[in-house]
């Protein structure tokens, strides 16, 4: 990578699932030199198709043996910022701890990204994403009334919660560090993230504007409004008119009148009622049409397989396709700095020789032929 606001920042990263990786593809999109570290033996049939690693090299060390974890720690001497998404502990026990990695580089952010955190009686234990949001209380707020709770994919807890608040985290301490020369660990669980994404939740609840209940609020499917609706040709539309005038376009859209005040919670069923009927007339992409004509903060909903096609992500680019796999750009946008993405996810080793001679580690050939090391170059 050469452009995007990271560019000149060196990262290690550690494989693994979900966020930590995330983590690691958000910073290398922003221009970060982001290099994973596999283990041996992973091998994918179709590793291009793994869009979280994206825009990376990829090397292959044995951390089981002294010299792999040798190795890692020359990367890490050369490194700004390392990232892991191991249990407590189990860096520590293979012996690239953030003790010995932060008395070697003292500049270096040693991230770390659990479910649960470094401490607390959870900390050792296993989970995922469904597990966190659960015991945050995410998982409960989400559903129709009198219905249980609803898995709204992992994006919440893997993702909002944690990988984006690993990412968010490293770029404070790379600032922090600008200042004071030091580096840090960044602690990133993801029920600090998930409790974080709940602030106006729970700030609506110490106002008693929010009911600790599925599916009766404003904002979870509990007000007509703020809804979806099947459509005539049984797709659904998206409708969220919260402020009164985007409510008053909202009727007009819909040509209804004499509705009671929506103001009175009693009056949501008729209101429903009135919305599902007048939804159900026309086809989704005819009331697209003439949604279009008015600011009712109205949308259809749209699959994972249309939004690439929809006009407005096509304007935009949201979505990029790279040797054939369809994938969200690089987020947010730069004026200056511009991010890109440049290479697609790579087979486990294809550049373990490459990376280990341009980062300087010693004897990179002897490595390999030890198998403390694996190049697999494509």
């Amino acid at each position: 990578m050469t452009t995007g606001p990271l560019s000149g920042i060196r990262i290690v990263e550690l494989a693994g699932l979900g966020p930590a990786p995330f983590a690691a593809m958000m910073l290398a999109d922003l221009g970060a030199e982001v290099v994973r570290v596999d283990r041996p033996g992973r091998r994918p049939q179709r590793p291009h198709t793994d869009v979280l690693n994206r825009n990376r090299s990829h090397i292959v060390l044995d951390l089981k043996k002294p010299e792999g974890v040798a190795a890692l720690l020359e990367l890490v001497d050369r490194a700004d910022v390392l990232l892991e998404g191991y249990r407590p502990g189990v860096a520590e026990r293979l012996g690239f701890g953030p003790d010995l990695c932060l008395e070697r580089n003292p500049r270096l952010i040693f991230g770390r990204m659990t479910g649960w955190g470094q401490s607390g009686p959870l900390a050792h234990t296993a989970g995922h994403d469904i597990d966190y949001i659960a015991r945050t209380g995410a998982l409960h707020a989400v559903g129709r009334a009198g219905g249980p709770p609803q898995i709204p994919l992992n994006s919440i807890g893997d993702f909002g919660g944690g990988g984006m608040l690993l990412a968010y985290g490293v770029l404070a301490a790379l600032l922090e560090r600008s200042s004071s020369g030091h580096g840090q660990v960044v602690d990133a669980a993801i029920v600090d993230g998930v409790a974080a994404l709940m602030a106006m939740q729970y700030g609506f609840i110490a106002d008693d504007y929010w009911r600790d209940e599925r599916g009766v609020n404003t904002l979870d499917s509990g007000a007509p409004y703020y809804d979806v609706y099947a459509t005539g040709d049984g797709r659904w539309f998206a409708v969220g008119a919260v402020e009164p005038q985007f409510y008053a376009q909202l009727l007009e859209a819909l040509d209804l009148t004499d509705l009671p005040d929506r103001s009175d919670r009693a009056n949501w069923p008729t209101i429903r009622d009135a919305f599902a009927a007048r939804f159900a007339e026309r086809t989704r992409d005819e009331w697209t049409a003439i949604f279009e004509k008015f600011d009712a903060c109205g949308a259809p909903v749209l699959s994972l397989l249309e939004a690439p096609h929809d006009p407005h992500n096509i304007a935009r680019e949201v979505y990029l396709d790279i040797d054939g796999v369809v994938q969200g750009a690089p987020a947010p946008r730069f004026s200056r700095t511009p991010a890109a993405v440049v290479r697609p996810a790579g087979s486990p080793g294809r550049d373990t020789l490459a990376v280990l001679t341009a980062w300087g580690v010693d004897e990179p050939g002897k490595l390999i032929e030890s198998g403390a090391a694996v190049d697999d170059t494509d």
